[in-house]
């Protein structure tokens, strides 16, 4: 959509919107969170710190942009987004929800009426999640409210009130569209068509505005640090207290957000936010929704990307094993030039990878289906909601004649990286796909894996559940699960 054009910007100054008006902030802190700015500066004390990681979502706020010529609205949290990110988008906060008239917006009045708030420090962090819903989805099954609030904590309420507010905010008159035309318009005259470069006594935050401007700032700061949906990095300030000197942050290069497919692959820029990604990859592996569906919660899947996720390297980065198990290979640029390298190579050692100085991650090709492939991936966590992996697998099996032809397992939170198990892949490829190779094969994952034990799972228990996790796998492919149960039950099902 067309708007007017709008004056361009003093350098160094990000300019948002908050509730119709345009806020301008030349060369802030490039480090300074949104919620501190929301806090301190904008008086919008509904907005909570609560533990300052992403965890509890009493900061939770939503972010507008524009998508597709209309407006998407997205939770995120407040307490790790860093205050440029903000540029050329439309803040909501809970004070912002109140019609002029004094009549609250129906998410709030649910939340009165079903008496869905009691000691109210977590209360606005739900209303925003609630707020995002309500914009974006008109009929939301209860698997959608409770994904919903899943980035959502609360001590009091017993989450059931809450719940009874998610179904009754529909049942009000609607809210008014609060100038989302105007709003559309605001937005299209901020949007900077150039690089941004704010700078602030020793730190920098660079901003390019096209995959050419990140080359070249890459290639001319090869130390810098790489910024993307800054779920990671926010806690290195609000937790260790790190002084960032010079960043690039990637989140307005349109490139990076793309996402393809071609004849043979699902192309996905690495700045693409994993609810996308997620969404996508799920259009052509629907065996992986729930592992999509666990990974952290909205507002963190709202921020994060695909590409930072794998090139963080995290050991528990729960998308690495999906992905190794399907063969993804990753586009690395440096300046003009490009390579390919499948992702089971990428990682070195721990927080190490195959990048060279200069070099940053463009793109994940991930394989589509392929006939006969069999694909599975599992998550073993204390909770189910928001909580991170003791252990991930990912199978991914290609059967003829009743043998393994091909068969490629990976594994997270098992080494310093994530990684194919080799041993176990050999002990099953060409055999027969029968409990005499896969019992081989659990064996085989002792050379593959020596897992350490830390606060999440000893290491037996990580290498049994290994273990049995590709045995679940073998009774879901074999038929061996439906003669097991006819057996202990005397009837199948």
């Amino acid at each position: 959509m067309g708007g007017p054009t709008a004056a361009a910007p003093e350098p160094g100054t990000i300019r948002f919107v908050v509730d119709g008006k345009i806020h301008s902030v030349a060369n802030p802190p490039p480090t300074r969170t949104v919620l501190d700015y929301l806090r301190e500066e904008l008086r919008r004390t509904g907005t909570k710190e609560g533990c300052a990681e992403g965890d509890c979502g009493a900061c939770t706020v939503v972010l507008a942009e524009p998508a597709e010529g209309r407006l998407q609205f997205r939770a995120v949290n407040a307490c790790i987004q860093f205050l440029p990110v903000l540029d050329g988008k439309a803040l909501f906060t809970a004070e912002s929800l109140k019609n002029a008239d004094g009549h609250l917006h129906p998410v709030q009045q649910a939340m009165v009426d079903c008496h869905a708030s009691q000691c109210g420090f977590c209360t606005p962090g739900f209303v925003m999640s609630l707020f995002a819903l309500y914009r974006s989805v008109e009929h939301p099954a209860r698997s959608d409210i409770d994904d919903a609030l899943a980035g959502n904590l609360c001590r009091c309420t017993g989450y059931r009130p809450i719940v009874d507010a998610a179904h009754r905010m529909y049942s009000y008159p609607p809210a008014p569209p609060a100038g989302e035309e105007a709003l559309l318009r605001q937005l299209e005259a901020l949007r900077r068509r150039g690089p941004l470069v704010i700078e602030r006594g020793a730190q920098r935050f660079l901003v390019p505005a096209s995959l050419a401007e990140l080359a070249a700032m890459r290639a001319a700061h090869p130390g810098a640090l790489l910024l993307a949906g800054g779920t990671d990095v926010g806690l290195w300030v609000t937790k260790q207290h790190q002084d960032l000197d010079q960043i690039i942050w990637v989140g307005q290069v349109p490139e990076l957000k793309r996402i393809d497919a071609s004849a043979t692959h699902l192309e996905i820029g690495a700045g693409a936010a994993l609810t996308d990604a997620f969404e996508r990859l799920t259009g052509h592996y629907p065996e992986l929704r729930e592992l999509c569906r666990r990974f952290a919660s909205p507002p963190i899947r709202n921020a994060a990307t695909l590409g930072g996720n794998i090139a963080n390297g995290s050991p528990i980065g729960d998308s690495m094993p999906a992905l190794m198990a399907l063969q993804a290979s990753l586009v690395l640029r440096r300046g003009e030039r490009s390579r390919e390298l499948p992702l089971d190579r990428f990682y070195l050692d721990y927080r190490k990878n195959a990048l060279e100085p200069g070099e940053f991650l463009e793109r994940i090709r991930v394989p589509l289906p392929a006939s006969g492939q069999t694909l599975r991936s599992y998550k073993l966590s204390k909770r189910g909601d928001q909580d991170i992996s003791a252990a991930c697998a990912a199978f991914c099996l290609h059967l003829a004649e009743g043998r393994a032809a091909d068969i490629r397992v990976a594994y997270g939170g098992m080494a310093a990286v994530p990684k194919r198990a080799s041993h176990c892949e050999q002990a099953l490829r060409g055999a027969a796909w029968g409990e005499k190779a896969v019992r081989a094969a659990m064996a085989a994952l002792d050379r593959d894996f020596s897992p350490i034990t830390d606060m999440r799972a000893s290491a037996a228990y990580r290498l049994s559940a290994a273990k049995n996790l590709l045995y679940r796998f073998f009774l879901e492919t074999s038929g061996a699960g439906i003669a097991t149960r006819v057996t202990e039950t005397g009837e199948a099902g």
